[in-house]
């Protein structure tokens, strides 16, 4: 990320770094950005050579990490609903049945803080990653509120919807917040003033699932009325209305250049929408049941689903092929991620374990036991070495 200041405002700017791997040329390759870049002036060449070698030097990096088990934490007195880590793995929070979101640190399992103030069940939970100051809790009790990390203090409280909030997310400036609700809409939220910035109406179900492009100028929606919607974020204006699906949507993302939109529904299949013009690139099948998760690995090469029927699956987004089967858990997969490096995929099962798989072969590397009930949450850190799983025991186990 350049950051520059223009006409008194600061900006940023993003280069592709994409095809970076291990055995790049990093002189080379910083030479080329400097061609297209005018940002990056000759006394800059070497600060960008240091960046540049360090992000080589993280893709080879826990590659081959074997997970042990950290810590259990007793997370709360009734289920968890999701499991949230800040960028850097140092802290996470857990939402719950009890109406309170906790944060913990990471490296002692200690809790740092119990946000209270709800009068529901907390269910979308959300660290302002990159930056992790805030965190944004969205209630069956018709808010979010949004709080404050370092203290604990509650900021704000969004409220005007008029059902329960069960999807959040932060734009990448971390200037708004989304939500997305029961209601059938979407509402962005100023994070300084506290005020709605505006209502996106338009879908005829709930909305389930909700995330920003990489540069936050688009925002998209997933709905039970089987659509897709993507929205300009500055005016909330509709884009396109992605229509192709005959079920619900479980999840909609873009890829990290913001070329390709991901869609996953109940319909069994994932599709694969050109971003510039709302126009299906291909349906993606072979499941036999419901598609329950569906993502990008950070560059936009491979494509992951997870499904009900108890497999996952890797395409190649180039060649739209599948490229391997994960198969081993003996229920429904619900979750699914990427490790940032690109190499593993982490998958969270009702058969009560977590599993790491080799992204290309598909081989199970590390079956993660212990959980007394489903997992419904599980995520790796920015760097790929530590893991959070939440189960539906009540618990939060901590792997590194």
């Amino acid at each position: 990320m350049l950051e520059y200041e223009k006409s008194g405002k600061l900006k940023t700017k993003s280069i592709d770094l994409l095809d970076l791997s291990p055995s790049t040329d990093v002189n080379a390759l910083v030479e080329e950005i400097q061609k297209a870049e005018p940002l990056i002036t000759a006394s800059r060449s070497d600060q960008v050579k240091l960046l540049v070698q360090r992000l080589q030097d993280k893709l080879t990096q826990h590659s081959s990490h074997q997970f042990y088990l950290f810590k259990i934490l007793r997370a709360h007195i009734l289920p968890l609903t999701n499991v949230a880590l800040n960028k850097s793995g140092s802290c996470f929070i857990t939402g719950s049945y009890d109406r309170t979101c906790k944060l913990w640190d990471t490296a002692s399992g200690e809790e740092l803080h119990t946000l209270e103030g709800h009068r529901n069940v907390v269910y979308a939970i959300a660290f302002n990653n990159p930056y992790g100051d805030k965190i944004a809790t969205g209630s069956f009790d018709k808010t979010c509120k949004l709080w404050s990390v370092e203290t604990g203090k509650c900021y704000h409280t969004f409220r005007g919807h008029t059902a329960e909030i069960v999807c959040l997310s932060f734009n990448p400036q971390s200037t708004v917040v989304a939500t997305g609700s029961m209601d059938t809409t979407a509402k962005l939220w100023d994070i300084q003033s506290g005020e709605e910035v505006f209502t996106l109406t338009g879908h005829s179900a709930e909305i389930i699932s909700l995330s920003f492009n990489t540069s936050g100028s688009r925002i998209i929606t997933g709905s039970f009325d089987h659509t897709v919607t993507v929205w300009d974020a500055e005016t909330g204006r509709k884009v396109y209305i992605l229509i192709g699906h005959c079920a619900e949507i479980s999840s909609a993302l873009f890829n990290w250049d913001c070329s390709l939109i991901l869609t996953g529904s109940m319909d069994k299949t994932c599709m694969l929408w050109d971003a510039t013009n709302g126009k299906c690139v291909i349906t993606l099948t072979g499941h036999d049941d419901e598609i329950l998760d569906s993502c990008f690995d950070y560059t936009g090469k491979l494509i992951a689903t997870a499904s009900a029927d108890g497999t996952a699956r890797v395409f190649s987004a180039a060649t739209r092929k599948c490229i391997t089967k994960l198969e081993g858990h003996e229920g429904e997969i619900s979750k699914i991620s990427f490790n940032p490096q690109g190499n593993r995929l982490l998958t969270g099962s009702s058969d009560k374990t977590a599993r790491i798989w080799d992204a290309q072969t598909g081989q199970c590397l590390q079956v993660l036991e212990g959980h007394a009930d489903e997992i419904f949450s599980c995520a790796f850190n920015y760097n790929g070495n530590i893991i959070i799983t939440g189960s539906k025991d009540n618990t939060c186990r901590i792997w590194r």
